[in-house]
Formats: C-alpha cells, sequence, structure tokens
C-alpha cells in the first residue's frame, strides 16, 4: 500500500520535506553534527564537495575524504530534530518516493555523531572524547514507536529505582550502539560510557537558574550510578534518538562527543572549538580505515 502525501512530505522537486534531499544526494556513510556551522568545518577538509543544500536548521554537505563519500548534516538540537532526520533519510534509501511503497530489499547507513557535550564523572576531562557505548533516553520520544526489541528491563529497572524516577516521567531506556561502528572509532585517546540524552538544557539536566526541579537529587543519582560496569558519563541531547531510531529502522550508529565542560570540577574548555577540530580529524581517519 503507498504511504499518503500527508504522511511522507515530499517537495515540489521530489525531495523528502524537511531536509530538502533526494537519494543520489546521499552517501552510505553520514556524520551528523547539531550546529549548522559544524559542517563546513567537517567538509574543509574534503577534497571534493558535490551536493550541498540547506532548509532551516538542516545544512548538508556531500563529498569525498580521501577517496570516500561521505555526507555531512546538521541536525539542530533535541531529539525530536533527530526524529525528523532519521526518518527522512531511511525513506531517501528504504522508500521508492515515486511509488511511495517501502523497497523489497532494505539499505542500513553507517551513522556517526561528531557532538559537544558535559562530563558528569570527575575523571573524565574536559578536551577528551567519549564513545557512547550506550544512549540512556530520558525524552520519552521514542515511546511513540514499538520499542519492545531494543528494551533491557534489568538496567531500567535498576536505574528508576536508583534515582526514584517519576512515575509522571517516560520511563527511561538504555539503547545499545552499533559494535562494528564502535570498534571502527574507538582507540586509546577516547573514554566510554553510557550517554544521557535528555529532552532540554536547563531542567531536564538539572540546572537550575529560576525554577526549582521536580527531583533536586535526580542529577546526582544519575551521576553515581553503576550496573554492571555502565556508568553514564556525559549528558547531551541527541544520542539515545539516534540510537533508538538506527535500531527499529536497520541502520547502523555510534556517537562521539567532545568534552567542553566538566560539572563536577565546574571547568569549561578553554578552547572548545580545538577539541571540536581535533575530534573531527580523529573522526574522519577514523571512518577511512
Amino acid at each position: 500500500m503507498a504511504i499518503k502525501d500527508s504522511e511522507l512530505i515530499l517537495n515540489p522537486d521530489g525531495s523528502v520535506y524537511h531536509l530538502n534531499l533526494k537519494p543520489d544526494n546521499i552517501a552510505d556513510t553520514i556524520i551528523f553534527v547539531g550546529d549548522q556551522d559544524r559542517v563546513k568545518r567537517i567538509t574543509k577538509h574534503f577534497d571534493t564537495i558535490e551536493f550541498q543544500t540547506q532548509k532551516r536548521e538542516f545544512k548538508t554537505q556531500t563529498g569525498t575524504y580521501k577517496g570516500k563519500r561521505l555526507t555531512v548534516i546538521s541536525t539542530g538540537i533535541g531529539p525530536d530534530n533527530i526524529d525528523i532526520v532519521m526518518n527522512e533519510l531511511d525513506a531517501l534509501v528504504n522508500i521508492n518516493l515515486t511509488t511511495r511503497q517501502a523497497n523489497k530489499n532494505l539499505k542500513s547507513l553507517n551513522i556517526v555523531r561528531i557532538g559537544t557535550s558535559g562530563s558528569i564523572q570527575s575523571d573524565v576531562p574536559v578536551d577528551s572524547f567519549v564513545l557512547s557505548t550506550h544512549g540512556l533516553d530520558l525524552n520519552g520520544m521514542l515511546h511513540f514507536y514499538q520499542i519492545d526489541q531494543m528494551r533491557r528491563p534489568k538496567i531500567e529497572q535498576a536505574f528508576k529505582a536508583h534515582t526514584n524516577w517519576s512515575k509522571e516521567k517516560a520511563t527511561p531506556l538504555f539503547i545499545d550502539n552499533n559494535t562494528d561502528l564502535e570498534r571502527l572509532l574507538e582507540s586509546d585517546t577516547t573514554f566510554k560510557g553510557a550517554t544521557a540524552t535528555a529532552g532540554g538544557f536547563y531542567g531536564p539536566q538539572g540546572r537550575v537558574l529560576r525554577l526549582p526541579l521536580q527531583n533536586p537529587e535526580l542529577k546526582a543519582k544519575i551521576d553515581n550510578f553503576n550496573f554492571d560496569g555502565i556508568r553514564i558519563t556525559n549528558f547531551e541531547m541527541e544520542t539515545s534518538a539516534i540510537y533508538g531510531l538506527a535500531q527499529l529502522l536497520g541502520h547502523k550508529a555510534c556517537s562521539l562527543n567532545a568534552i567542553i565542560a566538566n560539572r563536577p570540577n565546574g571547568n569549561f574548555s578553554k578552547n572548545p572549538k580545538l577539541v571540536v577540530e581535533k575530534l573531527i580529524t580523529y573522526t574522519l581517519e577514523k571512518l577511512i580505515q
């Protein structure tokens, strides 16, 4: 059955609605960044750029780096934007946009996030890299999909008990990365741990300006959670959504974050652009191996 026009929205030129892309505009390996200005900070290293477009915060450039075809896309901030980007990328490779029917032979994309984040562990210092072994989903977006296949009940229950998780909030999820990409991207210079993905920057990550928090002790409990050696290393707003939708749609995903702040120590990188640049070159070199 064909997918209705109202469900899969296309632009007049046949491109997907938000990303403004057609199937031949993207590579099989895609780098996600949050900030649209970071796209050109990656593609400045490319040998060639064959395609570029931008619509709203979604900026895309496709080209080659040392002979490997790569696409870089800015997702903007938050799991809601990831929902748009992941579904529309999957539509590009797994739905015939003319017949509006799913392809019989499905394609798997390699998706690598290059992000920035704040460490919540004192031994994960500013200017280091974190590879996310898991995404800890605290925002609830994934609960709108059928997710039973990727649930991890034991660690979910342990986390809820440890943090005194409110029943008014969506149940937290622990979602695995893709181990093939993890092996490709890891090194002696990367820290590893679960990355907590919040639905906001202030209250959802335990920051207090003028508004009181529902559970003032939550962040401290998140900081010291440990389940069979899995601990939470950092907070951001995209990784669990990427991991969850990648698993559900049959894609591979792994997230790397440049640590620009350490919250237990209260310090911030003196040169955050430099650590991001180092992570960019690190990731590009890993992707061509």
